[in-house]
C-alpha cells in the first residue's frame, strides 16, 4: 500500500459525520496573476464545502462531531470571537444533527455587542443559543464555557465541549486529509507546487504539515496568522501534528521546524481589518469574482500579493492559496469593505 492509501485508509478508519463537501475544486486565477505580473495561481476553494456557505471548519465537524455523537452527548458548548467562522459552521452542523448548541462569544469590536449581521446572524438563525460575553477576555470566556456546562450537567444533560487537549487532534486530521487531495489535484492538473499560502493559527496548518510530510510533498506551508502569536503557537502546532499522527498510528514526528506561520499582517490585532487585506478582497473579487473576508483570508492574499510583487516567488513555478472560507463575516465588516472600495 502506497502512502496515499495508506493516510487515507488511517482517516477512513475513525468515526465520521458527513457534513458537507470534501472534495472541492482546485482552480486557477489567470486573471489575478496577470494583474499581480506573478507566478501562476491556483485557489483550493474550502470555501465550497457547502455548510452555511462553507469553510475549512466543516471538514473539522465531521470528526469532532462524531466524537460527540459517541459518547452521546445531547449539548454542545462552546464559543469564541462573536464573527467567528467555527460557531456558524457549527451552528449549521448542530442544527442537522439535532443537537442543542450554547455559544458565549467574545465582542472584538464595540459593535459586536448589538450588531446581529453576518455569522451572528447566521448562528442565530440555525438554532443556537447565543450569549455575547461583557469582554474580549479568552479566559473569561473559557470561565463562562465551564461554568454552562456545569450548569447543563447538573440539570441531567450530557455535555460536549469540542477542542479539548485530548480531542484537538481530529480537526488536524481533517487537514491531513486536504493535504492528499491537494497532491491529488496537483497530479491531475500537471502542476508541481512547492509552495502553499493560507491564513491558519492552528489545527489547519498543522494537518496540511501533517499530510505533505507524510506523503513526501515539497509543498511548504506558509501560514499567515490573524492573531497576535509567539512560539508557543507554532509548538502548538507540532504537539496538535503529533497526536494526530499518533492517532493515525502513523511513524512521523513533528517539532518547530516544521512550522512557517507568520503574524506580520495581523494588523492592529484579531478580528481588526487591515488596509492590505481589504485591498486583497477587493482585487480578487474583482479580477476572479471571488470573496475573501476581512479577517483571515484577506490577510492571507495579502501576504501573497506582497510576496510576488517583492519579486521573492519564482515566476515560472506555480503557487497554492488554500480558500479556508469566511465570506459571511463581509456582512459584519461592510462599513470597513464600503470605505477601503476603489475606485
Amino acid at each position: 500500500m502506497n502512502r496515499e492509501s495508506t493516510l487515507q485508509s488511517a482517516i477512513d478508519a475513525l468515526p465520521r459525520i458527513s457534513l458537507g463537501e470534501r472534495r472541492t475544486p482546485m482552480e486557477p486565477l489567470p486573471r489575478l496573476s496577470a494583474a499581480l505580473g506573478g507566478p501562476p495561481l491556483y485557489i483550493k476553494r474550502d470555501d465550497l464545502t457547502g455548510l452555511a456557505f462553507g469553510g475549512n471548519k466543516t471538514r473539522m465537524l465531521e470528526f469532532s462531531l462524531a466524537d460527540a455523537r459517541d459518547k452521546g452527548a445531547d449539548v454542545i458548548v462552546t464559543g469564541m470571537a462573536v464573527q467567528y467562522n467555527y460557531c456558524r459552521q457549527m451552528a449549521a452542523a448542530c442544527a442537522k444533527l439535532g443537537l442543542e448548541l450554547h455559544l458565549l462569544l467574545r465582542p472584538v469590536r464595540e459593535i459586536d455587542r448589538t450588531l446581529i449581521q453576518g455569522n451572528n446572524l447566521l448562528q442565530r438563525l440555525f438554532g443556537a443559543q447565543v450569549e455575547v460575553l461583557e469582554s474580549n477576555d479568552r479566559a473569561a470566556q473559557q470561565a463562562a464555557i465551564e461554568e454552562r456546562a456545569d450548569q447543563l450537567r447538573a440539570d441531567g444533560r450530557n455535555v460536549y465541549i469540542p477542542r479539548q487537549a485530548d480531542t484537538v487532534d481530529l480537526d488536524a486530521i481533517a487537514y491531513a486529509e486536504t493535504a492528499l487531495e491537494i497532491v491529488q489535484d496537483c497530479r491531475a492538473l500537471g502542476i508541481e507546487p512547492r509552495l502553499l499560502y493560507t491564513a491558519a493559527a492552528d489545527t489547519t496548518q498543522a494537518g496540511l504539515v501533517l499530510g505533505f510530510k507524510y506523503l513526501q510533498s515539497p509543498i511548504h506551508v506558509h501560514g499567515i496568522n490573524p492573531f497576535e502569536a509567539g512560539p508557543e503557537r507554532t509548538e502548538a502546532m507540532a504537539a496538535m501534528a503529533t497526536m494526530a499522527a499518533r492517532r493515525l498510528n502513523l511513524d512521523v514526528t513533528f517539532d518547530t521546524i516544521d512550522f512557517d506561520n507568520d503574524v506580520s499582517y495581523v494588523g492592529e490585532r484579531y478580528g481588526i481589518p487591515t488596509a492590505e487585506g481589504l485591498a486583497a478582497i477587493h482585487t480578487v473579487a474583482r479580477q476572479e469574482g471571488i470573496l475573501l473576508d476581512p479577517v483571515y483570508t484577506g490577510k492571507a492574499m495579502a501576504a501573497l500579493m506582497d510576496d510576488i510583487r517583492a519579486g521573492k516567488l519564482p515566476p515560472d513555478e506555480p503557487v497554492l492559496f488554500l480558500h479556508t472560507g469566511g465570506a459571511p463575516a463581509l456582512f459584519g465588516y461592510a462599513t470597513d469593505v464600503l470605505a477601503s472600495m476603489p475606485a
